[in-house]
């Protein structure tokens, strides 16, 4: 058998073919010969790993890249917008290589309820994450709500800026900033009313 272009176990060649192949034509399109093929295992073999195909899917949300980052990475004491700015960059820097990968999974959670769950899930981490480091920076006098509030939007645009990542070029860097910018200026804002 020829050296394979994936360089490493069955399952993870299985699970690279399918990476490949779901994003070049989309999951129903993709028959498991294919993906067997690519791989260059039996067909059985796919089968073996994954009972379903639909198993491919949330195998591939475990490839994501893990987006927990500790707030002592990246927290700048008392500079709340700083200290989400080198949240980002740290999640970027992780996210990036995972680009298509993130596209793909974003467009099949709509059809498959056991994907959008597993990225439903990575959110509420995300959110759990962002809510972290606003604490963390020092801010005083917040209500939970606000920061609550807060963390869900910084989660939501940095979640929708890693599923676009595949079709835009993420160079709303100046966006980015200016939203984090707004964000922690709102925060402080409301820190000095309550």
């Amino acid at each position: 058998m020829a050296r394979s272009k994936y360089d490493s176990s069955a399952r993870e060649r299985i699970l690279a073919a399918a990476e490949e192949l779901f994003a070049q034509h989309g999951f129903d399109a993709t028959p498991t010969s294919r993906i067997a093929a690519l791989a260059e295992v039996p067909k059985g073999l796919v089968h073996y790993y994954f009972k379903r195909k639909a198993d491919l899917l949330t195998a591939l949300v475990e490839r994501l890249p893990d987006e927990r980052v500790e707030p002592a990475r990246v927290v700048v004491p008392g500079d709340l917008a700083e200290s989400l700015r080198r949240l980002v960059s740290e999640l970027d820097r992780r996210l990036s290589a995972s680009r298509m990968l993130s596209h793909l999974l974003w467009r099949e959670a709509d059809t498959h309820d056991a994907v959008r769950d597993a990225l439903q899930d990575r959110f509420q981490v995300l959110v759990r994450q962002v809510r972290a480091v606003i604490l963390a920076a020092g801010v005083g006098g917040l209500a939970m709500a606000d920061v609550d509030s807060a963390a869900g939007l910084l989660a939501l645009a940095v979640s929708y800026r890693h599923s676009m990542a595949r079709h835009v070029e993420v160079n709303g860097a100046d966006a980015m900033d200016r939203e984090l910018t707004f964000i922690a200026d709102a925060l402080k804002s409301r820190s000095r009313h309550e």
